[in-house]
């Protein structure tokens, strides 16, 4: 059996990444099948092959598809929170840029003041 993993980063605006972790076999054969017939190399229950290295073999593959739910999720969790962050400085932008459209209003106020004198 043949496993594979492989580990790429997504990346963001920031600095920080987050993990992305995908699990790949590739065997001739059926996993649990036994040694030399595909399913081996997986621990003594997983080389005698039979219904409880099948069944090893299923455990195997709901505990990487659980982790890539997992892992989907704290994904999709960290895409939420940095929306969220970018939301908020985008009304604090707003905020800024009413204050200083005010600012400018009462300087082009008191420069007429001052021109009419």
């Amino acid at each position: 059996m043949a496993s594979r993993l492989v580990v790429s980063r997504l990346g963001n605006s920031g600095n920080s990444s987050i993990p992305l972790l995908s699990f790949s076999r590739a065997m001739s054969g059926h996993p649990g099948d036994g040694a030399g017939r595909g399913g081996g190399s997986g621990g003594s229950v997983r080389d005698a092959g039979g219904a409880f290295g099948k069944m090893e073999a299923a455990r195997e593959d709901e505990y990487f598809y659980k982790k890539q739910k997992e892992q989907l999720q704290q994904l999709k969790r960290h895409v939420e929170e940095e929306a969220n962050h970018h939301k908020q400085q985008l009304e604090n932008h707003k905020k800024a840029l009413e204050r200083h459209e005010r600012r400018i209003a009462e300087l082009e106020a008191e420069e007429k003041k001052i021109g009419k004198k």
